[in-house]
């Protein structure tokens, strides 16, 4: 039997990108129940790519209650529902067998990761508090994306003058603004910098010069897409809830690999459920971004727990 049920939980702040805030994750949480035994995972619908709560709930409960993981590759294209039904799927086989998923896997259970801490978008002022507040962090993410982010990011690097800083634009600059940010950003220290240009309209990156590292977001979501991501990117983010899933999000990685790409591992804004699978990711990324249950005010029960050399493999009561 599968069954979706959609949940909220309070984030800790309002988080905003350049697409817009909210104040609290909207998830559904999908449970596979097989022989009397319950494996579950979580979703997070993006409206950006066309879902909502409804049409992934749609989605899910078009499919057989026997699906097996390897029909469901097929049977739903990458993106949220596929991913939920994917993780939930993998959790019931490690709970039949009494082994864990990276067993099942025969890799090497996840170590802790060292994971970036976003900051939301907001005034100068209001994201130099942010950056002070969270300076004792090794990594912070910056959301920006306006033609007027210079400030903020000379205000992030005055309140946080050691932490490596990983930007993301979430396509929000063209090209004129981020050739003239470029040299700067480099003189602050900035490690990365995350889908400066709107996918689809990312050629130019093919044509001007990148002073640091480039990493598709938006841009790449399974293997199919990596073929047009040549020349423009340097490193792409693997999130579950674009790649359906941890098993493509598996082959996505090796296959990124093979083709000279860096890997970041990413999320949305979501529970300790829906970084869970990812944390299988981590040992093979350059960068790793999975602070979801950090910007929440309220989680699942047993959470994952993050600690000063980063995020911990999932005990087997949350997942897998």
């Amino acid at each position: 039997m599968i069954t979706v049920t959609p949940d909220s939980f309070r984030l800790a702040r309002t988080f905003t990108i350049s697409r817009g805030s909210k104040t609290e994750a909207r998830v559904l949480t999908v449970r596979i129940t097989r022989g009397g035994v319950t494996g579950w995972g979580e979703c997070v619908p993006y409206a950006r790519y066309g879902e909502t709560l409804e049409t992934v709930t749609a989605q899910i409960e078009s499919l057989p209650d026997d699906i097996s993981r390897e029909a469901l590759q097929t049977a739903l294209p990458p993106g949220a529902a596929r991913n939920a039904l994917d993780c939930a799927l993998w959790d019931l086989a490690a709970k039949q067998s009494g082994r864990r998923v990276w067993d099942l896997l025969n890799r090497p259970a996840p170590a802790p990761a060292i994971t970036a801490f976003t900051l939301s978008l907001d005034t100068p002022d209001a994201m130099r508090a942010q950056a002070a507040e969270n300076a004792h962090r090794p990594v912070l993410k910056i959301k920006l994306g306006t033609p007027d982010d210079m400030p903020r990011l000379e205000a992030v690097r005055q309140g946080a003058p050691r932490p490596t800083i990983l930007i993301d634009a979430n396509e929000g600059w063209t090209p004129e603004v981020y050739a003239d940010l470029a040299p700067h950003l480099i003189r602050l220290g900035v490690a990365l910098v995350e889908q400066p240009l709107p996918a689809g309209q990312d050629d130019m990156l093919a044509e001007i010069a990148r002073p640091l590292p480039v990493c598709a977001d938006e841009s790449c979501h399974d293997r199919a897409s990596l073929a047009a991501l040549r020349g423009k990117y340097d490193m792409v983010n693997i999130k579950l809830d674009k790649t359906g899933g941890l098993t493509e999000a598996l082959a996505l990685t090796d296959t990124a690999h093979a083709q000279g790409f860096g890997v970041m591992v990413g999320c949305m804004v979501g529970t300790s459920l829906a970084m869970a699978p990812a944390t299988l990711l981590t040992g093979q990324a350059a960068h790793v971004d999975l602070d979801g249950p950090l910007l929440l005010a309220e989680d699942r029960p047993q959470p994952l727990r993050f600690s000063d050399r980063g995020i911990h493999a999932p005990d087997r009561e949350l997942w897998g």
